[in-house]
């Protein structure tokens, strides 16, 4: 016979899981690794190498236990003392609009990061509107627009998946209306049955009596007529049983009303099956799921013990511990082989699977090392608060059709609004910042066409009417020092339009900045 074993499932996912960190971790260490370790190695170099792969581990981690924004603002921390650490960036940006539910949370996070950089950049190291714009430029384009395409992502996913759950719910409801017609139907039979057979059945006994009790029929009539009058009763006792099977929603169950696993192992015992039970008084009162599939399992079990291992004793055992019940049905090897019969496919143990699956408990079934077939169920002992539906493996509570249609509606409506955000977010995050960056680096810099070609060369510095009273950073360094740079108000960058250079505070050369 076959062996269902429905265990609980490995710890592949698990392992997987780790693989997945593991890599991750390699690619966005990959670059402060091969800085670190490439010469010159300045002072402490090892020690500082391997805290900046133990804090890329830390953020690996944090990445994979829900918390991706945290993951973020330790790698944008972290490129504060290494720049390398830029181009893990995008990669954790990406995780936290994959893995992040709320948007809130991660337009905050990213507005901590905008105002601490900026603190820190012109506040405290001092550097020039230039920089702070390249700084927040690589801002945006290393995590804002990576995570607006995790983002999108996800809400492709949710689309996805509510899509799934409206085609699932919609089935669900046609097979409800399927099955809710075929029971109307058996109903329709079962009543047509009652009130035409059990009605002339009915007849046929009334009859069969009076013409047994009729005074000039002689005793061997009388006898035949009262055979008849039994035969009948029986017929409607069977064809009572037959109409109960067709009304019971459940499916076609023959369990007679009443009957417990007590009435089936005296039923057994009484057909001459060796049988012992052992059942405590805890498992007298179980919800009717449970006792339904207790019921099952023993009857099957004990149908398996006769045809397959006939004579062989057969011990059945129900015992509860806390919220569980073991039904255990063991029976020995056959003392003479099994009874010649078809060989068995299993379908038996099959159902059984499937019911003892959604009364909520688990299943397992097979021969025996030391001879013989075991059949052990574990069932929940208190009521499953989730509904549970056949051919369905969802769970949670059933969705009606409504539902999942809102629920599809609303991922859509994300997921537009996500693609929405996605395009005018970049161009939104560079007005906004050439609209900070512009008047700041045009301050005081900004010298017009008109005084630049007033400007006469030889000129003290104090004769340059319209000077500017601010210069701008020189472009690079290799440029001479002893040259003012000035710009005309180009949009948004502000770059250096004019070069003035001064010898002995004279005007020496001026120049257009191509």
């Amino acid at each position: 016979m076959p062996i269902f074993d429905f265990s609980p499932p490995g710890l592949s996912d698990r392992r997987r899981r780790l693989l997945r960190d593991v890599l991750l971790w390699a690619v966005v260490a990959a670059p402060v690794g091969y800085a670190g370790f490439s010469p010159p190695y300045p002072r402490y170099a090892l020690p500082l190498v391997v805290g900046k792969l133990v804090l890329l581990g830390v953020a690996v981690v944090l990445a994979g236990r829900r918390a991706p924004l945290a993951a973020l603002v330790l790698v944008v921390l972290g490129s504060v003392v290494d720049g390398n650490f830029v181009f893990a960036i995008p990669v954790f940006s990406y995780l936290a609009g994959r893995r992040s539910a709320s948007a809130a949370r991660a337009a905050g996070v990213f507005a901590l990061i905008a105002a601490g950089g900026t603190a820190l950049n012109l506040g405290v190291l001092g550097t020039g509107p230039a920089t702070w714009f390249l700084l927040a430029s690589v801002l945006l384009f290393a995590a804002v627009f990576p995570w607006l395409v995790g983002r999108y992502r996800r809400q492709q996913q949710e689309l996805a998946d509510a899509g799934r759950r409206h085609v699932e719910a919609l089935t669900r409801e046609e097979r409800g209306a399927a099955e809710r017609i075929r029971l109307r139907e058996r109903a329709r039979i079962a009543g047509e049955m009652h009130d035409s057979l059990g009605h002339d059945l009915s007849l046929i006994a009334l009859r069969a009596a009076a013409l047994e009790v009729a005074a000039d029929l002689d005793d061997r009539h009388r006898a035949a007529a009262g055979e008849l009058r039994a035969s009948v009763s029986a017929a409607t006792e069977r064809l009572h049983e037959i109409i109960g099977v067709l009304r019971e929603e459940g499916g076609a169950s023959v369990r007679p009303s009443g009957e417990t696993v007590a009435d089936l192992v005296e039923g057994a015992r009484e057909a001459g099956m060796a049988v012992r039970m052992e059942a405590g008084p805890a498992v007298a009162e179980l919800p009717a799921m449970t006792g339904h599939a207790a019921h099952r399992i023993v009857r099957e079990a004990l149908t398996n013990a006769a045809r397959y291992a006939p004579g062989a004793p057969v011990e059945v055992s129900l015992t509860r511990d806390g919220d569980r019940v073991e039904v255990a049905v063991v029976n020995g090897a056959a003392p003479a082989g099994p009874l010649p019969a078809p060989p068995s496919q299993g379908s038996g143990l099959l159902a059984l699977a499937e019911r003892v699956r959604l009364s909520g408990g688990t299943l397992h079934a097979g021969p025996r090392t030391e001879g013989g077939f075991v059949v052990r169920a574990v069932l929940p002992a208190t009521a499953p608060p989730v509904e549970a539906i056949e051919g369905c493996d969802l769970p949670g509570p059933v969705e009606r059709p409504v539902d999942a249609e809102r629920r599809l509606h609303d991922a859509r409506r994300r997921v537009r609004r996500s693609l929405l955000v996605a395009l005018a977010a970049p161009v939104g995050f560079a007005l906004v910042l050439s609209l900070v960056y512009y008047p700041v680096a045009t301050a005081g810099t900004v010298l017009d066409r008109a005084t630049f070609d007033q400007m006469r060369v030889g000129a003290t510095r104090s004769e340059l009417a319209g000077l500017p009273r601010r210069q701008l950073e020189r472009p690079t360094p290799a440029d001479r020092a002893d040259c003012e740079y000035y710009t005309d108000g180009n949009f948004p960058l502000a770059q250096p339009t004019w070069r003035l250079c001064f010898t002995d505070g004279r005007l020496v050369s001026k120049e257009w900045i191509a």
